[in-house]
């Protein structure tokens, strides 16, 4: 312990010098970069282009992750999807029918004190027509009012159906921005027409713009009272899926575990025995999408940081030719009491301030194509994160560290004789 306790109190004592030794040196090694400018942008190239390509890569893979993350969250990350599901044997056989009524959504409505509200689902798709035009295969959904805030998707012209339209059955309904655009048709449509599946509904309002997500087009749909949905497809009277919203996204484990209790209590599910209904959760896509991104970008900027031991190759062979053209000066600088570690902290200094310089360079780079990148018009919005750049430049130095300790110890080992004989 006593001879620990001395190497810890020599070691700090040692830290000052150290300190101040690497200070003196970086004049010198910017010097000695400047006097031959060709070669030291050569050496760094590899690092200029593993540092250029880290920040590039790392900054879209950021930007279109936050994208769909900001998309799952516009879709409500404290919501939920309940719909009944046959139950199975274990050879895959039906065992028994699942069934859920309007009178099972306005129990979890009123039981769960953790969820805010419900919204019925149905979900089908229909023909629409209007005029000449006609538009098949367009998913069809039935709700209530309380649809718009559970997916926070909101009307921009016209209305939205309230209480009393779903209580009345009323043939209303609110089109997708995709479907007036398939129709040839302008905001004016807002109080005419059209006909589903051959029978005749207003047209009260027009949905928000959401884009597409996944291949699947968010506004391509049309939206009507569901019970005038159940008109349509009395099948689903029976079957009806509906949403769920938590009363924050914290309590969505609760919120599952209060209409689970409801369900199984009104369905008559004894203990052990499977459920007959499902529940998708909103952020299950967002948790899972965030650990593919995390991956995603480890992968990639960890790809890309290989040509960094390229560039570290290089700089450790210049730091070598480096040594053998100063030997000389080494010699000279032993000879008037330079020690073995000022040469080797000189060298390795130099070694870093090199292949930082590199990284310092690639970073602006990879700033500059992220930047016109993000001047695309379709491009998303494209950040370099902190990190990404604090990660570059560690790295760099870091190779520049373990590239350059092996010239820096040829070079403090050198004995002056030997030194000031060299040609």
């Amino acid at each position: 312990m006593r001879k620990l306790g001395r190497w810890l109190w020599a070691g700090v004592l040692f830290l000052p010098h150290l300190i101040g030794s690497v200070v003196r040196s970086v004049p010198t090694a910017l010097v000695q970069i400047w006097a031959n400018k060709i070669r030291a942008l050569l050496t760094v190239l590899g690092i200029i282009i593993a540092v250029t390509s880290i920040i590039t890569v790392v900054s879209l893979v950021e930007g279109f992750g936050n994208y769909v993350t900001n998309f799952l969250r516009g879709l409500g990350t404290n919501m939920m999807i309940v719909y009944p599901e046959w139950v199975r044997g274990p050879r895959g056989e039906f065992l028994r029918r699942a069934e859920m009524d309007i009178d099972d959504i306005h129990a979890v409505d009123a039981g769960a004190p953790a969820i805010r509200r419900t919204s019925p689902l149905v979900w089908s798709s229909a023909t629409i027509e209007y005029g000449r035009q006609q538009v098949t295969n367009v998913q069809l959904r039935g709700t209530n009012e309380a649809f718009q805030p559970i997916r926070n998707f909101y009307v921009d012209a016209g209305r939205f159906f309230g209480a009393v339209d779903v209580e009345n059955g009323s043939a209303v309904c609110v089109l997708g921005r995709e479907i007036l655009r398939k129709l040839e048709c302008d905001e004016s449509i807002v109080g005419d027409y059209v006909h589903l599946d051959g029978q005749r509904f207003q047209v009260i309002g027009l949905l928000e713009s959401k884009g597409s997500f996944m291949g699947e087009n968010q506004d391509e749909t049309i939206i009507i009272p569901w019970t005038m949905a159940v008109k349509l497809n009395p099948y689903a009277r029976t079957h009806l899926a509906f949403y769920v919203e938590a009363m924050s996204e914290p309590q969505i484990p609760d919120a599952e575990g209060q209409l689970v209790r409801i369900l199984r209590q009104r369905h008559g599910i004894k203990p052990g025995e499977a459920n007959d209904f499902g529940a998708f959760k909103q952020d299950q896509i967002l948790q899972q999408f965030n650990q593919v991104r995390v991956i995603a970008t480890s992968v990639l900027a960890g790809i890309v940081s290989i040509s960094l031991l390229v560039g570290g190759i290089g700089i450790m062979n210049v730091m070598l030719v480096s040594v053998t053209e100063r030997t000389r000066e080494i010699g000279l600088r032993k000879s008037v009491g330079a020690r073995r570690r000022d040469i080797l902290t000189q060298f390795l200094t130099e070694a870093v301030v090199l292949s930082t310089v590199g990284g310092a360079i690639g970073i602006a780079l990879g700033y500059g194509f992220t930047h016109l990148a993000s001047l695309h018009p379709d491009m998303v919005e494209v950040t370099v994160p902190l990190w990404s750049v604090l990660l570059a430049l560690g790295f760099s130095a870091a190779v520049g560290i373990f590239f350059g300790i092996i010239p820096a110890f040829k070079a403090a080992i050198i004995h002056p004789i030997d030194a000031l004989r060299h040609e």
